[in-house]
């Protein structure tokens, strides 16, 4: 007997809060009697790192590692849950052969990360992500039954984490430094009016000069850091510079400098580096900087996979004396936005004739 299924995942939202459970939903069609259909649809949801070229797993080696995983059967129904507004907006798209699902995230998993590819990288990016994956199979979790990849319909999804609605008082970073044939020294401060930026939120910083020195300061280089820290299966650390700005302002000797210097970090000017940390790409969409790694308490960070941190360096251009400089840690993530909206639905199909 011939047997016909059309699959499809949906999701209503990309990205969510990390304290929210997210209802997914999967829809079928069939053309065939129940007494004699013999398989079983299940859908699992994966938080994954993935460390090598997908390629290399045809080969017989797996650089994937599985952070967290769950699933459930959907058909026959086992456990119908409990519909969310979200799941009764879905289920009026998808028509009548609709079967809904939800899986909650716990709230100690990593947010998606994903490592900028080169120019010539193929695949799968590296990096943390999210796998809704739905598919037949005979039996569940039978490691002898092959699954074929017709029968499997995939859905990656984002999980991002928000600021907090109250930010901290900003960092502040000082120091005096003597130059040889030079009495005095130069004074620099750098302040910050709080703690943590959005992305694509321009950065205030302002910087405060006494140069009591008998040397002129030529100009000020503010650049930005960003520290991607990969606790999962080893202990890299890299750092990739983001921002590199240059400001004209000179100080003579004896003179003063009391500015604000402005800075906007973001991906658009970083597009060709390699191995620059992202939030989780989706397909067709872009993205921008990774957020920064939030660690919770009690949390141990080897569960995060990829920690994400950057500072701004002030630096200023002494001459014939060297340069002065101060560091200051950044957060960069993403606005709360008042209520949440639904994005462009993303599916996958599947067929068997």
């Amino acid at each position: 007997m011939a047997r016909y299924l059309h699959c499809s995942v949906r999701a209503g939202r990309t990205a969510r809060s990390v304290r929210t459970r997210r209802p997914l939903l999967c829809t079928g069609m069939e053309d065939f009697q129940e007494d004699q259909w013999k398989w079983r649809a299940f859908v699992q949801l994966a938080c994954a790192f993935r460390y090598g070229s997908e390629d290399l797993d045809v080969m017989g080696l797996c650089f994937r590692k599985d952070i967290w995983f769950e699933q459930i059967q959907i058909y026959p129904e086992c456990n119908k849950p409990q519909l969310s507004a979200m799941h009764e907006t879905l289920l009026k798209k998808a028509g009548d052969n609709a079967y809904p699902f939800s899986f909650e995230i716990p709230n100690n998993l990593p947010c998606s990360v994903s490592l900028q590819p080169g120019p010539d990288d193929k695949g799968k990016a590296c990096g943390v992500d999210f796998e809704v994956k739905t598919y037949l199979a005979m039996e569940k979790n039978n490691p002898d039954e092959k699954i074929e990849k017709k029968d499997t319909a995939r859905l990656v999804i984002r999980k991002i984490q928000y600021a907090p609605s109250q930010v901290g008082a900003g960092p502040k970073a000082e120091i005096c430094k003597s130059f040889m044939m030079s009495d005095k020294p130069v004074h620099l401060e750098a302040s910050m009016e709080k703690d943590l930026y959005f992305h694509g939120e321009s950065i205030p910083i302002k910087i405060k000069i006494n140069n009591e020195s008998n040397k002129t300061v030529k100009k000020i280089k503010v650049s930005v850091d960003q520290t991607t820290d990969i606790v999962l299966y080893s202990a890299d650390k890299y750092t990739k510079s983001v921002l590199s700005q240059e400001f004209g302002e000179t100080v003579e000797a004896n003179g003063t400098l009391d500015k604000t210097l402005n800075i906007t970090p973001v991906l658009s000017e970083n597009k060709e580096k390699r191995g620059l940390a992202l939030d989780g790409r989706l397909k067709d969409e872009d993205t921008n900087l990774a957020s920064t790694t939030m660690l919770r308490q009690g949390v141990e960070k080897e569960v995060l996979g990829i920690l994400v941190s950057y500072k701004i360096i002030i630096n200023l251009m002494v001459a014939g004396g060297g340069d002065v400089t101060v560091e200051l840690p950044l957060n960069l993530m993403h606005p709360k936005p008042e209520d949440f909206k639904p994005c462009k639905q993303r599916s996958a199909v599947y067929s068997r004739p």
